[in-house]
């Protein structure tokens, strides 16, 4: 096989939610195969360390503080990655955040964080780095979902109700940025070993460990998910291995959906 298919040395990679987490674990595998990673998180404290760790590696790291539920924040980004880089290649809409409850329980103001963080993030960002994007080219943009996004779940109504958003505004960008080389595809990870899961567990008054072996015990592959098991999926998606995928989920989640 030609190894160079994983490459994407010197391509623009922007990644949401990059300071912890599969942000984290995608920047990490992006920036080792080549990619110049952008990092993009509300928590600058943690964004300024995986700047530094990646740069210190001899990789290609920036990070720029975003709220991507705010119209200037993205627009501003957009405005530096044109003056710094010129274009975008890969775009991982990833930032999200989980609310435990019922949509009786649920507070307004959550719903509302729940939708905006992990819907109105996608749409926003996507609004204005595809410009650069369709300018270069075309390129590849990965949203994250969720197995929830396909099928419901218990005490989790706005973020099932989020992720199914995303998974169909997937498709729909597809179908409307094809015709500009932009390939757009979910990817939906089951359970994983990150700071949203083991938050859900605070939630839910639950033992964080018992929760996240409890995650994975009833999936054929017998275990919760590793960051770096979505990071190879983005990779996937990310690479001219997927040239022709697009408008697609692709599930990772040791078998629990099946």
């Amino acid at each position: 096989m030609n190894r160079d298919y994983f490459q994407l040395k010197n391509k623009v990679c922007v990644i949401t939610g990059a300071a912890s987490g599969i942000g984290l674990a995608t920047a990490q595998l992006l920036a080792e195969v080549g990619s110049k990673v952008v990092l993009l998180d509300i928590n600058e404290k943690n964004g300024k360390e995986v700047e530094a760790d990646l740069n210190n590696q001899g990789r290609s790291a920036r990070f720029i503080k975003c709220d991507v539920t705010k119209s200037a924040d993205c627009q501003h980004v957009q405005e530096l990655l044109e003056k710094e880089y010129g274009s975008v290649d890969v775009l991982f809409n990833n930032a999200g955040i989980i609310r435990r409850k019922s949509v009786v329980e649920l507070e307004e103001n959550d719903w509302d964080l729940v939708i905006d963080v992990s819907l109105k993030g996608v749409y926003l960002l996507s609004k204005y780095l595809i410009p650069l994007m369709a300018a270069a080219g075309g390129g590849s943009i990965i949203n994250t979902g969720s197995g929830w996004g396909l099928k419901g779940g218990d005490q989790a109504a706005a973020y099932c109700a989020a992720k199914a958003g995303v998974v169909n505004l997937t498709k729909a960008m597809a179908i409307d940025h094809g015709p500009q080389n932009i390939r757009v595809n979910c990817i939906c990870p089951g359970d994983t070993d990150t700071p949203l899961c083991r938050d859900e567990a605070k939630q839910l008054n639950l033992n964080e460990d018992i929760f996240l072996i409890s995650s994975g015990a009833d999936r054929p592959l017998a275990r919760i998910g590793k960051p770096q098991d979505i990071a190879n999926g983005v990779l996937f998606l990310a690479s001219e291995l997927a040239s022709w995928v697009t408008g697609t989920e692709l599930v990772v989640d040791g078998g629990g959906l099946a």
